[in-house]
């Protein structure tokens, strides 16, 4: 298949004397002060990190200079962006507070429909808040309800209960290559049986995890039995001070144990001990693991909707 360049379509439709162009390494700190600011604005809070995004970046499935593109003002100051990920089923958007009104999140949602069109994928998805303006934009372009996401939080001050493990289990840092490949099959297959994404590599899972910058060998931590991986826990401090867990998982044959509840209070504990004074993590409506967090002491901070678009024929060629 060719695959083919979607902003020249579009170029007509940005307001006039904005301009578009892919993102590179070199707009990092700027991109992400447009996804920030997008968060806030719609949410009133911040859900990443400038680590998130240079942990994405570094992909090795990513094409900066095809899979992104920046909208910029007449001044040159970038008030928009998307990315296309995992192979043309994710995209991530976002516009400035100053920049709306004006079609640019329109001409984003647009690429960003026909970059995954032009890969091959059969549909493209973004979370938004619940109740944003990116959620009327892309309900108002025909998206679908795909699933419920929610940010949990463990409060400051809240009490971190010791969980016990079954005899014969225990919980230690992943220190070698077979410990970082027993985590990442464990998480992997976990997520396999509830998550609709495409299976990822395991350079593509380390450029998120063990590869993101800023890791520190404390963020991974798995669940051994007879010196075999069951479970894993990834969490990081970040730059807010807050503990997140990214990535929990346990095998199928070992549910039912205590494992996972064991990995959070430890990954809690973990980012506690250096710096965080509370911590979150995100599920969704497809895992059943809300009233899992729940009973550990978590409670909803901010709910997110996953909407899709389904590409079909009506949508025309993809752009040459």
């Amino acid at each position: 298949m060719r695959v083919s360049d979607p902003t020249h379509a579009l170029s007509d439709a940005l307001p006039a004397g904005y301009t578009a162009r892919p993102l590179g390494l070199a707009d990092l700190d700027a991109a992400y002060a447009v996804y920030a600011a997008a968060q806030v604005a719609d949410s009133g809070m911040v859900a990443l990190e400038r680590a998130d995004i240079e942990a994405d970046w570094s992909r090795p499935s990513m094409d900066l200079a095809h899979d992104t593109v920046g909208v910029l003002d007449a001044a040159g100051v970038l008030v928009g962006a998307v990315e296309v990920a995992r192979r043309g089923t994710r995209a991530e958007a976002a516009v400035t507070r100053a920049a709306r009104g004006l079609g640019v999140g329109t001409w984003l949602a647009g690429w960003a429909e026909r970059r995954s069109a032009a890969v091959g994928a059969a549909s493209v998805g973004q979370t938004v808040p619940r109740g944003s303006a990116g959620q009327r934009l892309l309900e108002g372009r025909g998206y679908r309800p795909g699933w419920t996401s929610w940010v949990l939080e463990l409060p400051e001050g809240a009490e971190i209960t010791d969980r016990a493990l079954p005899v014969g289990y225990s919980v230690r840092m992943a220190e070698t290559s077979r410990d970082l490949e027993g985590a990442y099959e464990v998480i992997q297959t976990a997520f396999a049986e509830w998550s609709d994404r495409t299976g990822e590599t395991f350079d593509e899972w380390a450029a998120g995890t063990v590869r993101r910058p800023g890791f520190e060998p404390w963020n991974l931590r798995v669940v051994v039995v007879q010196d075999a991986v069951v479970g894993a826990c990834f969490t990081v401090v970040d730059e807010r001070g807050c503990g997140f867990i990214g990535q929990v998982a346990v095998a199928r044959e070992h549910r039912g144990r205590g494992l996972a509840q064991a990995l959070l209070a430890d990954g809690f504990r973990g980012a506690r001990e250096h710096g965080a004074v509370r911590s979150e993590l995100s599920t969704d409506s497809r895992t059943g693991a809300l009233g899992l967090y729940q009973r550990v002491g978590m409670r909803v901070a901010a709910t997110w909707v996953h909407l899709v678009h389904d590409h079909e024929a009506a949508d025309g060629p993809s752009p040459a």
